[in-house]
């Protein structure tokens, strides 16, 4: 850092990803990655940082991503899962980087859920 400029311009990059992850209401949608050790030996650390960054490209307000431990199923690593305000709970399982994309596009922005990442149909 050089000055005053550049740390202030640090804060407001922290706190815009802050935003993003926290203080979750119950009108929010919600997309849950799970970093418990096997997740993140799968490559979950990869797949949070690419939902956040996706919902901050797009401007998605009233969409927060979180993090939890382990979702039980370690083999399916990495898992995501997506609340969605007044519909069931969707669980996405062996996410990449690149599935993240097609997540936000077709569940999160237009509603569809992506059938070839959904547990149901990949276990």
């Amino acid at each position: 850092m050089k000055s005053i400029e550049e740390l202030k311009a640090i804060k407001a990059k922290v706190q815009a990803e802050l935003n993003t992850r926290d203080a979750v209401g119950d009108a929010d949608t919600r997309i849950v990655v799970g970093m418990a050790t096997c997740g993140i030996a799968a490559g979950a650390r990869p797949v949070l940082n690419a939902f956040l960054e996706e919902v901050k490209n797009r401007h998605l307000s009233g969409v927060k991503v979180t993090q939890t431990g382990c979702l039980g199923m370690c083999r399916l690593e990495p898992m995501v899962e997506v609340y969605v305000p007044g519909k069931d709970k969707v669980t996405y399982i062996k996410i990449t980087p690149d599935a993240v994309k097609k997540i936000i596009a077709e569940h999160i922005v237009n509603g569809n859920v992506v059938s070839e990442y959904v547990i149901r149909n990949n276990n």
